[in-house]
């Protein structure tokens, strides 16, 4: 349930509400928009009926969300969230570009990466430290290492750091060198990990899963957002499908989808989505043509010689192109990158 305040409610009728319900045994979560304040409701909605909320003074209305999920509902929060990660947005009018290759594999080679995406005006390195591969016996990242090589490098060009997270006992690691932390695919509905780092302060990259649904995906929302973490970031990375040409089916329409059920800004990975490099442009223009606040792209000095992924990585010239065709697109789409 949401309680809608009106417009001219003061700060004392805002505080006598919601000591109301946490009196009546409920969580409450405060959305404090331009015209209006939302107060999100979390509890059990037979013992919700027994209070009577709408004779409180300042309230306007009080609507059941029938959702699943609450906080992650734009009926809760009409506006659009905007995350700021140390002055790099995103949401609203702000385009924001994560890149950089799939797995740390050296000082030298993140280094070298770091300079083509500062220099190509993105505003986020990503980075493998970790990397969950398919195989037990392809290169799995350099782990803790790999996290102090990409802060270091962060600190160098001042670009902001996305790394995964696979397992909540490397949280406090990857929270000390990170500014994101990326749930992968495969750990959407890892309920316990999206607890804990719901838990923590940092913003948090929300990859969908290999076959989740829109709902699904929303709802593993809601866990990182029940644990008081409200800075979450949608990321379409494609889903399995029969189709074959492709690594992944990049579902554009999630985009439209998110944006209609969440105020959550959400991101486009084509690399992922497609798994082939020159099909990473023309997605990543259609994912800002759909609305998508932000790309997630894979690039790499060399990918000839990339320890994973080297297929649908950039080189430095397709970066630089791609970056000066998503300006260009932005412009038109009334985004600033």
């Amino acid at each position: 349930m949401i309680i809608v305040m009106e417009p001219k409610a003061t700060q004392e009728q805002v505080e006598a509400v919601k000591d109301r319900l946490v009196q009546a045994g409920f969580q409450t979560h405060l959305s404090v928009g331009e015209s209006r304040t939302i107060i999100g409701v979390i509890g059990d909605k037979k013992e919700m009926s027994k209070v009577e909320l709408e004779v409180l003074s300042g309230v306007e209305k009080c609507v059941s969300i029938t959702e699943d999920y609450k906080l992650v509902n734009r009926e809760f929060k009409p506006e659009d969230t905007i995350i700021d990660v140390g002055g790099a947005k995103i949401g609203g009018n702000h385009l924001a570009v994560m890149a950089g290759p799939c797995a740390v594999e050296s000082i030298e080679q993140l280094r070298e990466a770091a300079q083509y995406v500062k220099a190509s005006g993105a505003q986020f390195l990503r980075g493998g430290a970790f990397k969950p591969r398919t195989s037990p016996y392809a290169f799995q990242g350099l782990e803790v290492k790999g996290l102090e090589m990409l802060a270091k490098v962060g600190q160098e060009t001042g670009l902001k750091i996305v790394t995964e997270i696979m397992d909540a006992s490397a949280i406090d690691a990857v929270c000390e060198y990170a500014d994101v932390l990326q749930i992968g695919a495969r750990n959407m509905q890892n309920f316990y990990l999206l607890k804990e780092v719901g838990k923590t302060n940092k913003p948090v990259l929300l990859k969908r899963g290999l076959a989740a649904t829109v709902s699904e995906w929303l709802n593993a929302a809601e866990y990182i957002m029940s644990e008081g973490n409200f800075n979450v970031i949608f990321c379409e990375r494609g889903i399995r499908t029969y189709e074959t040409v492709t690594r992944n089916t990049l579902d554009l329409s999630a985009v439209v989808a998110i944006k209609a059920a969440s105020h959550l800004p959400i991101i486009v990975d084509p690399s992922h989505g497609t798994g082939v490099r020159n099909m990473v442009l023309p997605m990543g223009r259609g994912a800002i043509a759909v609305g998508a606040d932000g790309l997630m792209v894979e690039m790499h000095p060399n990918p000839a010689k990339a320890l994973c992924d080297g297929k649908q990585s950039l080189t430095p010239t397709d970066f630089e192109n791609f970056m000066a065709e998503m300006r260009r697109t932005a412009v038109f789409m009334g985004k600033t990158l």
